[in-house]
């Protein structure tokens, strides 16, 4: 089975990369970044295949003649929404023999979104990671249509690559996303100097998914490397990128508003904290936390108060047995079955033509093209159609 990879961001990047490792002995497998604005940079990228050979970036005419060169059984679109659907609907659309298009989400999906499905409602397998997204992803699926089949995966970075050497690190592990005032992420970092200010031994870590100035999933309006600059640096912490595993090896303590290096965390055995004061919601990312035993406050967070999580929590979120897993087996049984009626988008159709044509400039159109100067639809319109 020749199965080709297709990352936009540094995320879907590391998701991919765990991913493929996990398919049938003998799988031919190749892995490409497709150049966006958010791409990752060379070191982003270098930490998430984690010492592999680190995948090209190309373009999306270099893609499409990509994939009709190696004519893949299976193409992974492991990017962002918008993104997939303009691959699967434009870029890698008529491809003889047709794919089976899989997609999925790289972390946390609870609660499931119907936005999610859209934008990858034209592809054949929706891979997500635990019991629970898999019953609220198919209650979505059921009501709205379109779509493949929904597949059980293990998140592949929760199977330690190495082990737990024990320490005197705390790390604290950002989200771009939440939460998004300004005074809310002073206040974190200010909690985490008031720890290693009680504990002088104590390392303490704000591991980002990209430092100050890099390209990442989702835009950082208030970076935390700044705020602890503009704060005038009160205290002793310390900021890094890089692997997570790295850091969590010799980790005594993790702490996160939401982020899924906390599953990481619970499989490596670290005593965690999920920060509650901005609240526990959808909109916080943390909803999946209820329950876990590992809800906190600030005020546990300065007094080093770490938690293990429960062990119903952990079966019902991403901690599931590896036998549950069906995947793979839904993929190799996609690609076997021909002929197969392809997935049908949702978002086939006029009133989505305008959406899909924005973010189709997103992928093929170079970036600095997007910039002042280069904006003037008659250019962009003239380079679009000489790309395919």
């Amino acid at each position: 089975m020749r199965v080709l990879a297709v990352a936009d961001s540094d995320s879907y990047l590391k998701w991919a990369a765990c991913l493929l490792q996990d398919l049938p002995e003998g799988c031919d497998t190749e892995l490409v970044v497709v150049r966006t604005p958010i791409a990752p940079s060379a070191e982003q990228i270098a930490a998430a295949v984690s010492g592999r050979a680190a995948p090209p970036v190309v373009t999306a005419r270099a893609l499409r003649r990509l994939a009709e060169r190696s004519r893949p059984d299976v193409i992974l679109a492991a990017c962002t929404g918008p993104v997939v659907d303009v691959l699967v609907s434009g870029v890698l659309d008529g491809l003889r023999p047709r794919p089976v298009f899989a997609t999925g989400l790289p972390g946390i999906s609870v609660p499931a979104t119907e936005k999610a499905w859209l934008y990858r409602s034209g592809c054949d397998l929706f891979v997500v990671h635990s019991e629970r997204e898999v019953a609220e992803f198919g209650a979505i699926a059921a009501r709205l249509g379109g779509g493949g089949a929904v597949g059980l995966a293990r998140l592949p970075f929760l199977r330690p690559r190495q082990e737990r050497l024990g320490g005197d690190r705390v790390v604290f592990a950002t989200q771009a996303k939440v939460p998004k005032a300004r005074e809310e992420r002073e206040r974190i970092l200010l909690a985490l100097a008031e720890l290693a200010a009680r504990r002088p031994g104590l390392d303490v870590v704000v591991k980002l998914r990209a430092l100050e100035g890099e390209r990442q999933t989702h835009r950082e309006r208030h970076h935390y490397q700044r705020l602890w600059r503009e704060l005038g640096e009160p205290g002793r912490l310390r900021f890094a990128a890089g692997s997570m595993q790295d850091q969590l090896s010799r980790a005594a303590g993790f702490v996160t508003v939401s982020s899924t290096a906390a599953l990481e965390a619970i499989a490596m055995g670290v005593p965690s904290l999920v920060l509650s004061d901005f609240g526990v919601n959808a909109e916080m990312i943390n909803l999946v936390f209820e329950d876990s035993g590992l809800l906190g406050t600030l005020d546990d967070l300065a007094a080093g108060d770490f938690r293990q999580a429960e062990p119903r929590w952990c079966a019902a979120n991403y901690f599931h047995p590896d036998e549950r897993g069906d995947w793979t087996g839904l993929l190799t049984g996609l690609v076997v079955s021909r002929p197969r009626v392809p997935a049908r988008s949702l978002l086939d159709g006029p009133e989505h033509a305008a959406a899909r044509r924005r973010a189709r400039l997103r992928v093929e159109v170079p970036p600095n093209m997007l910039r002042a100067g280069y904006r003037a639809k008659r250019r962009v319109r003239r380079y679009l159609k000489v790309l395919i």
